[in-house]
């Protein structure tokens, strides 16, 4: 077996491996399985869109469109990327809904940071109620809550985070901190030993009854007297001074035990102190990261909305759309190799063919009688190819035509001026007047 097929068939293990964790809720392992399948197998569309479907539902929107246009880029036909990203669009002003979320999320943890924990709370709430799913706002919730004390809130929303993701680490360790400081933890121990404790009678086991002997009223009498002055004294004797010391230890162990409690909060004070300052790290880190992915049209999101509009309007054949969004739009931020492959191919052929076909195309256009369509394919050959003296000329004549003296004048200094060796600069010239 060559080593391509050995790391499809690992790849393949990874995937199955993932697709059945995904089945129990176990989402962190299942996504962990998925990636390590794309690490062999980079092509396995599957594994890539069971991944864009765990990240959407963690409510990670941006990085379920990553692997989502990848899949639909490496299997344009038959693939149910494409099912899932039409969903998403069809949805009126979903990506923005989903854009917003973030924006507010991004304000309670700029609150959270600053002191305002009232507030960010209130604006957490909101993103939850709007996004069950949003599991980094449940977990920044709940320690909010931690913060001040409110451990059944907090396990409220931690209880939430694990019905999605019943394996996510950090919810399963602030849910066992919250289960300490409610004594949630030492009841659910003692059930435990309670329920593994009980010994059951076995068939050889034997109760031996107590044995009595008859007596006589004298004796009886006699024995009662003698039981009285035996107790007196072994009271007096042993129990008495047994009991002043079983009161004292008692008391030494609940001294003790009040001293370990008082250790065991001030370690956790410390461990929660350092936990916060590591937080706080993640939550800058988180801020820098969100600010990149949906501060303004220049984003992340809305540069990759932007890709998948342009492949869209290439599908459908709007040649004229895809140029201005294409022209329009900045792919700098997108770090994927293979994505940044697909702009650059996209690039390419727009100022290798593409440009030149929107020309040919408005002047069939304005042959056939209509000069605003040919006007549209004339401006959006220049949002390409903006140095185009052809493209330019004909965008003049059809201002002209229109009677935009302006705009006509303007395109026709522009040939003359830039491009004087052209064929058509003395068209521009004669055109101008002059």
């Amino acid at each position: 077996m060559d080593i391509a097929a050995k790391n499809r068939q690992i790849a393949n293990s990874y995937y199955n491996l993932g697709l059945e964790k995904a089945k129990i809720r176990d989402l962190s392992g299942a996504a962990q399985c998925l990636k390590k399948s794309l690490h062999f197998c980079k092509y396995q569309t599957d594994a890539r869109n069971l991944l864009g479907l765990i990240y959407y539902e963690n409510g990670e929107v941006a990085d379920a469109l990553v692997q989502w246009v990848i899949s639909m880029n490496l299997q344009p036909e038959n693939n149910l990327a494409d099912h899932y990203l039409d969903l998403i669009q069809r949805k009126p002003g979903q990506l923005e809904a989903e854009s917003q979320a973030v924006k507010t999320f991004n304000q309670a943890l700029w609150h959270a940071q600053n002191g305002s924990d009232d507030l960010a709370a209130v604006q957490l709430a909101r993103v939850v109620s709007a996004k069950p799913h949003f599991i980094k706002a449940h977990l920044l919730l709940a320690l909010l809550y931690m913060r001040r004390e409110d451990y059944n809130k907090a396990g409220r929303s931690l209880y939430k985070i694990l019905q999605i993701d019943k394996s996510n680490s950090k919810a399963l360790y602030y849910m066992s901190l919250v289960k300490q400081n409610t004594g949630r933890a030492e009841a659910e121990k003692r059930r435990m030993v309670k329920a593994f404790s009980h010994r059951q009678m076995e068939d050889d086991d034997v109760i031996i009854p107590n044995t009595y002997k008859e007596s006589t009223g004298l004796s009886t009498v006699l024995h009662v007297i003698l039981g009285l002055i035996l107790g007196l004294a072994a009271f007096y004797v042993l129990v008495l001074p047994a009991r002043e010391s079983s009161l004292n230890r008692q008391r030494d162990d609940e001294l003790t035990g009040y001293m370990q409690k008082l250790n065991s909060a001030n370690q956790e004070n410390d461990t929660l102190m350092e936990q916060n300052e590591d937080i706080k790290s993640q939550m800058e880190e988180v801020q820098k990261q969100l600010d990149t992915l949906t501060t303004g049209n220049t984003s992340v999101i809305a540069q990759y909305q932007s890709l998948i509009w342009v492949l869209q309007d290439y599908r459908t054949g709007d040649m004229v759309s895809a140029a201005k969004t294409f022209a329009d739009a900045s792919f700098d931020l997108i770090e994927d190799a293979n994505i940044q492959g697909i702009v650059t191919n996209i690039r390419q052929e727009m100022s290798g063919t593409v440009y030149q076909t929107l020309i040919d195309r408005g002047l069939q256009l304005w042959n056939g009688g209509d000069k605003t369509q040919a006007l549209e394919y004339f401006l959006a050959s220049l949002k390409i190819h903006p140095d185009n003296p052809e493209a330019m000329f004909y965008a003049g004549r059809l201002y002209q035509d229109a009677g935009d003296t302006e705009n006509a004048n303007a395109m026709f200094d522009k040939v003359v001026g830039e491009h004087g060796d052209s064929e058509y600069a003395q068209r521009a010239r004669n055109a101008r007047g002059y």
